[in-house]
């Protein structure tokens, strides 16, 4: 079994007066988990803690690790956490409009599954190659793959933060799943896109291939995207495999 090491962190920026990101790490339940509420005053923070926790409840006292179980589990902590924002919103109407984006990497028997909706990401880096794994359920990202847009006009894009999927958005969540194998040094990062907006790729592949640890990239990370102005909550989850 290879091992596995995970460090994470959330940050609340320079701009933004509360903290609606979320993650969660448990090694000894194989899986992380990063989210970026949506919603602003209609609590996104609170659907953020509410992803968390259902997976956490969903995760907790099985320890079947063969990759259907591990799909199995991604699926129900998704719904758990969509039906219990849509309840939340239904016993808090003053909180219409609450939800989150999502990242759930877990490990399995065979190898690695992630559940992910909107505009969070998941990136592996791989023999020095760095790759975004996710696609981002934006308008943006819409009009790219249609050619109506170049990907240097993504940023300055008026209508770049429209998200199609979120968890508490509809009723049956529409959700992304993606597994493969887990090999040696591997290195996965989920993030929100308070890191993407600010850092480009090319330089969080160089802080991820520096020869410092773990957590210290976390660290490193979350500081680029301050030092670039810090517009948004900016949260940084790694997993290594050994």
């Amino acid at each position: 079994m290879p091992r596995r090491k995970f460090a994470g962190k959330t940050d609340v920026g320079l701009k933004r007066k509360n903290n609606e990101d979320a993650f969660f790490i448990s090694p000894d339940q194989h899986f992380c988990l990063a989210a970026d509420g949506v919603g602003g005053a209609a609590a996104g923070e609170l659907a953020s803690k509410i992803f968390t926790e259902s997976t956490i409840e969903t995760f907790t006292g099985n320890s079947d690790r063969s990759g259907k179980e591990i799909k199995h589990r991604i699926q129900k902590a998704f719904r758990l956490a969509n039906d219990n924002i849509l309840k939340h919103v239904t016993q808090n109407p003053d909180h219409k409009g609450m939800g989150c984006t999502a990242e759930l990497l877990a490990f399995s028997d065979e190898g690695f599954i992630i559940g992910h909706i909107g505009d969070s990401r998941t990136y592996c880096l791989r023999n020095g190659q760095f790759e975004q794994l996710t696609q981002d359920h934006t308008l943006v990202q819409q009009q790219l793959e249609a050619g109506l847009i170049t990907r240097d006009k993504i940023k300055q894009h008026p209508l770049r933060n429209v998200i199609f999927r979120s968890l508490g958005l509809t009723k049956e969540p529409e959700l992304d799943l993606l597994k493969g194998k887990a090999c040696p040094e591997d290195l996965f990062l989920l993030c929100s896109d308070g890191l993407t907006d600010m850092v480009p790729d090319d330089q969080i592949r160089d802080i991820l291939r520096s020869g410092i640890d773990i957590h210290r990239k976390v660290e490193e990370l979350i500081e680029t995207a301050k030092l670039a102005g810090g517009k948004d909550n900016i949260t940084v989850v790694l997993a290594a495999v050994y």
